[in-house]
């Protein structure tokens, strides 16, 4: 209870079968799960104990302390395989139980969203089904059909929306379709096609936390190459990274673009860590890279952008460890080595342009990693790793850095500058700015400003509306944007097929929908694209609620509800080594074997680089295979 000075042991009753998951709202509350599947449950953060459930598969935490868990009815085995798992919350710490679904294969909970995988009749594929009210009602998500080799992944998801990932059909594609809901989690759009989505099970979407509306991920292409893209409105549009100014393209490069590292590499030993933001820290994002027409791993370097991926500056050569400290008044990075130790740290307030560097030991150790608060408020900053010791034996070390000792002066009102979010993202100055439907002007610290925020930094910003335009739609269920149109066309798998919510008389599509989340005012919509709609709802005609419903239209209502899209959920193994060529050059990616699970509903003063980084070579081994 003294952040680690002294600790006490508690006598458990049972053995955990995994690590004990805290409240997110208050943490002196634990729940794990023991190896006989009972549900154990702690009120006082570990002292005391009490079972309140046995035979329990999975839980997860909800919000307002609301805990959901699936368990087997008394006397099965094998329940999860067979899909005959019960649903159940409690909101009184296991004092009480409502089951809230039945027959489910597994669920998850994510944002302010609830899934269950469901199979509705034996032999049947499996479908979704969504609640956004902790379970007290489910339906059944509208996806794109699913064949039996594909599957899904929930990629991310907040209050408002989430974002799916459908795998192209055929045999490990290794990319495939992301997909947004609307604000209940229901219908959802295509975003963003051939997502990369590697063997391992690994996926590069990247939620910016920095900035609103920013996401970050990878696309394969159809030569084989691996290019980064970016949204900056919550998936409606996604564009390639821009070139930094202090890095030259390589010789012969074609599409100049800068492309950053994400999952997959991690996974793969070619970075040692994923992208990084944080909510504090605006607009500041710092990741592992390269430059040229497609990504590359032959050593890469570091970039940072410091107005949530709009530009970006080469900052570090070769791979490192970093983690921004103090809401961003100051980063800190650790060079990753695998042939020698590491006795310095360097350190930058000024959001990457320049780096000092502090010896902290006079005995290198190789290291592990970095570690520190999980808010970026702090300014202490843990490096563990091993050493030998007189035995010639690994010996674990771990040194914290606390930096008020080198920064002391607290910022003032002079430190800051007020700055607009998404500036110059129109030219327009009544639109400049506007994302998701109003400004934000915040309130950051000076580039040049040497000093520490501190503890109690609050993030200053100032909202104004704005009024709404094409860029605050996107595709409605059923259409995408084509990349020669600037219209909404209708997919072709989804034509003369007339969709359930169409046959709703209070709602028609018109191809465009608002982007959940957006707050945009004025009475604009995009034009209605009646022949598109014709060919996606078919004849279906809307009607007030006091309007008799034709019996020809009860008829199609009756027939079209059989018709509803199923969404396949299956089990599959991913082993495989694919050789892409990319241009002249043959990388070759070794994936992994991976099982992918039945239901992933889970839901990371140096010369300037001069970006000529060229060949793509997966290094076999990892900063795990080093440890051991």
């Amino acid at each position: 209870m003294d952040a680690g000075l002294t600790f006490r042991s508690v006598q458990l009753q049972f053995h955990p079968a995994q690590a004990i998951q805290f409240s997110l709202l208050d943490p002196k509350y634990l729940v794990v799960i023991s190896i006989d599947d009972g549900l154990w449950l702690s009120e006082d953060f570990g002292n005391n104990w009490s079972k309140v459930h046995e035979g329990v598969h999975t839980f997860t935490w909800g919000s307002e302390n609301t805990l959901f868990f699936s368990s087997s009815p008394n006397g099965t085995v094998e329940a999860a395989r067979r899909g005959e798992l019960i649903l159940r919350r409690t909101c009184d710490f296991g004092k009480t139980f409502d089951t809230i679904a039945e027959n489910i294969f597994s669920f998850g909970h994510i944002g302010s969203f609830l899934f269950t995988s469901v199979m509705e009749k034996l032999g049947s594929p499996r479908v979704i089904y969504v609640s956004k009210d902790q379970g007290d009602h489910f339906k059944r998500a509208q996806l794109p059909s699913a064949t039996t080799e594909q599957f899904y992944s929930v990629l991310d998801a907040d209050e408002d929306m989430i974002f799916m990932h459908v795998d192209n059909p055929g045999e490990d594609t290794y990319y495939g379709t992301v997909y947004a809901s609307d604000e209940q989690g229901i219908l959802y759009s295509k975003s963003l096609e051939r997502h990369l989505f590697g063997g391992e099970g690994k996926s590069d979407f990247t939620n910016i936390t920095s900035l609103r509306g920013v996401y970050l991920t990878n696309i394969l292409e159809e030569g084989g190459c691996i290019r980064s893209v970016i949204s900056f409105n919550r998936g409606g549009r996604w564009r390639y990274l821009k070139k930094p100014e202090n890095v030259d393209c390589p010789d012969m490069s074609k599409k100049c673009n800068l492309h950053i590292h994400g999952e997959h590499s991690h996974f793969s030993g070619v970075t040692p860590m994923t992208p990084s933001s944080e909510p504090t820290a605006i607009g500041l994002v710092i990741g592992h890279g390269s430059v040229g027409d497609s990504i590359s791993a032959a050593r890469p370097d570091v970039y940072v952008s410091r107005d949530g991926g709009y530009t970006w500056w080469g900052t570090l050569r070769g791979p490192h460890h970093y983690s921004i400290l103090d809401s961003g008044g100051l980063i800190v990075a650790v060079e990753a080595r695998r042939d020698r130790g590491i006795s310095s740290i360097k350190f930058s307030t000024d959001e990457g342009q320049c780096w000092k560097t502090f010896n902290f030991t006079d005995h290198p150790f190789f290291l592990a990693g970095l570690a520190s608060e999980p808010s970026s408020s702090t300014m202490n900053i843990s490096i563990f790793g091993y050493r030998l010791d007189d035995n010639h034996k690994p010996m674990w070390v771990a040194v914290t850095i606390d930096f008020e000792h080198l920064l002391t002066r607290e910022c003032n009102d002079q430190d800051y500058v007020t700055w607009l979010a998404h500036s110059n993202y129109s030219s327009n100055p009544k639109t400049d700015g506007c994302l998701l439907g109003y400004k934000e002007t915040f309130r950051r610290l000076k580039t040049l400003s040497a000093c520490r925020n501190g503890r109690g930094y609050v993030v200053s910003r100032q909202q104004s509306p704005c009024i709404c335009t094409s860029e605050d739609f996107m595709c409605d269920y059923g259409f995408y944007w084509h990349e020669n149109s600037s219209a909404c066309l209708p997919q072709p798998d989804f034509l003369n097929q007339t969709q359930d919510f169409c046959l709703n008389v209070d709602l028609q599509t018109t191809g465009y929908r608002r982007i959940p989340g957006d707050k945009c005012k004025g009475s604009f919509s995009p034009p209605r694209n009646e022949e598109a709609h014709q060919k996606l709802c078919g004849n279906v005609t809307s009607s007030d609620s006091h309007t008799e419903i034709p019996p020809a239209i009860l008829a199609l209502i009756v027939v079209c509800s059989l018709g509803i899209i199923c969404l396949v959920i299956i089990a599959a193994y991913m082993i495989t080594s694919r050789r892409i060529n990319c241009g002249q050059r043959s990388p070759e990616y070794n994936f992994s074997v991976l099982q992918i699970q039945e239901d992933d509903l889970s839901v990371n003063n140096e010369s300037t680089p001069n970006g000529k980084l060229n060949g793509f070579q997966v290094q076999e081994d990892s900063d795990d295979d080093l440890l051991e």
